[in-house]
């Protein structure tokens, strides 16, 4: 595997994956990103509300579909937000999500993402390993100027999150 795949561990019934990347622009353009609901369309889901404060209200729509063509709706609040630096929400579906940024470089950021999540089945992690990692893919190329197209994103990335989906249970099968 090509190092991009975090990090697994399961203590006390909580799922916690890690995830690290450089990216190739500066924290702020990152932190912007993360943060502003047109940029956040752009790699991860609708911002139909972010207030930008601790325990403002959050809820993202995501823009692709599951395998039955559902649609995912993550609900919550704001637990951090430090900008430009730290970016934490506590969601109903997706748990803990927690972005740390830092200068990497002159014009770098190292991304920390770490999810948690308290009651996610054994059946889901493959599923959800995957969909962090491509989202992170996402977020990279959106960065470059090249954002989703979701109305395409079946044809386009599906057969990567499979792929990925498949490496991680061959992964966790293993372990």
């Amino acid at each position: 595997m090509s190092g991009d795949e975090g990090t697994l561990e399961i203590r006390d019934g909580v799922t916690v994956l890690r995830y690290e990347r450089r990216l190739r622009h500066p924290v702020a353009r990152v932190w912007r990103a993360l943060t502003e609901p047109g940029e956040l369309r752009g790699w991860l889901a609708e911002a139909e509300q972010l207030e930008p404060a601790p325990g403002g209200a959050v809820q993202l729509r995501w823009l692709n579909t599951d395998d039955e063509g559902n649609v995912a709706v993550a609900r919550g609040s704001v637990a951090r937000w430090e900008p430009p630096h730290v970016l934490q929400l506590d969601t109903d579906i997706h748990g803990t999500l927690r972005w740390e940024l830092e200068a990497d470089g002159e014009d770098g950021t190292r991304l920390r993402l770490t999810v948690e999540h308290p009651s996610l089945p054994d059946e889901a992690v493959v599923k959800v390993r995957a969909g962090w990692h491509i989202h992170l893919e996402h977020l990279a190329a959106a960065l470059d100027g090249h954002p989703v197209d979701w109305s395409r994103w079946d044809a386009e990335h599906r057969p990567r999150w499979d792929e990925l989906a498949r490496r991680y249970d061959a992964e966790q099968t293993h372990a």
